[in-house]
């Protein structure tokens, strides 16, 4: 018998994700892939599996049993042994807004433009293109991988490192400092495709003059609203709103993984900076 992951309950939003889809862009696909790759690679890690392997990301409660063969499971990281014809619960997030559950041999979904991960946005990848529901059966990969567990911690306090620009001469002359000396909250309408931050309007100088330009997971736009969107995996691949400053990749799974009304706070470095904590950090997580 195949060796399948089973979904019994769900409790909350669940879709199957892994490190993302690179390279797609320039036909309209963003990289799409984990929420908090810090805390997928925890999970995928401890279980023997390659980092970016897919697994689920879930932002509440799951039933799940195991068919086929036993398996070690983790849940952010810390594994267990679950037999054949087992089955496991998953309780809610207890700190950050979503938590992961990887399986020994990862979940074997078609692989699609080089990833495994669900885009909702597009209605594909995954397990057929959609969040999970009872009686979905996911399958497995081979396991056998060496097996790390390893700290999933993250600082959910933090300031948020970012490299002001590209776009400051769209804005007015006192929005880089509203930007860095405001505390802003996470709006409960964020969702993957962008986090939207409850705090002082930021005032464009140009508002609607700019083009279309390409966009990263990071960049924080400002819509003519003031409102500061900080864009996630799942973000459209153009957009007019001018950019104001952008995450660093370091920091970009740190707030990613802050709940609905949690702080926020934006501290300004330079390139070179943000190109050295990203080298110390991709050598810890990846």
């Amino acid at each position: 018998m195949d060796a399948r992951l089973e979904v019994l309950e769900v409790g909350g939003p669940a879709l199957v994700q892994d490190g993302g889809r690179a390279g797609h862009m320039h036909q309209g696909v963003p990289p799409g892939g984990a929420l908090v790759p810090e805390w997928l690679t925890a999970a995928n890690r401890a279980v023997g599996n390659a980092w970016n392997a897919a697994a689920l990301e879930c932002h509440g409660r799951l039933e799940l049993g195991l068919r086929g063969r036993d398996a070690w499971v983790s849940v952010d990281g810390r594994a267990f042994r679950v037999e054949a014809g087992g089955r496991f619960s998953v309780p809610p997030p207890e700190r950050g807004v979503v938590r992961y559950v990887a399986v020994e041999g990862g979940l074997d979904v078609p692989e699609l433009l080089g990833g495994r991960g669900t885009l909702p946005v597009a209605r594909f990848g995954g397990f057929e293109g959609r969040p999970l529901k009872r009686g979905d059966l996911l399958p497995l990969g081979a396991g056998g991988g060496a097996r790390v567990e390893a700290g999933a911690e993250l600082s959910l306090d933090a300031e948020i490192r970012v490299v002001l620009g590209p776009d400051l001469g769209r804005f007015g002359a006192d929005a880089m400092e509203l930007l860095l000396e405001s505390t802003f909250t996470v709006s409960p309408t964020s969702d993957r495709v962008g986090m939207r931050l409850r705090g002082p309007a930021l005032p464009q100088a140009d508002e609607g003059s700019g083009l279309s330009g390409p966009m990263v997971r990071g960049a924080i736009q400002v819509p003519s609203s003031g409102e500061a969107i900080v864009l996630g995996p799942d973000h459209p691949t153009l957009g007019g709103y001018p950019v104001l400053a952008m995450v660093i990749r370091a920091d970009q799974g740190c707030l990613a993984a802050r709940r609905p009304g949690a702080s926020v706070r934006f501290r300004a470095v330079g390139v070179d900076e943000a190109r050295d904590l990203w080298r110390q950090h991709s050598r810890e997580w990846t």
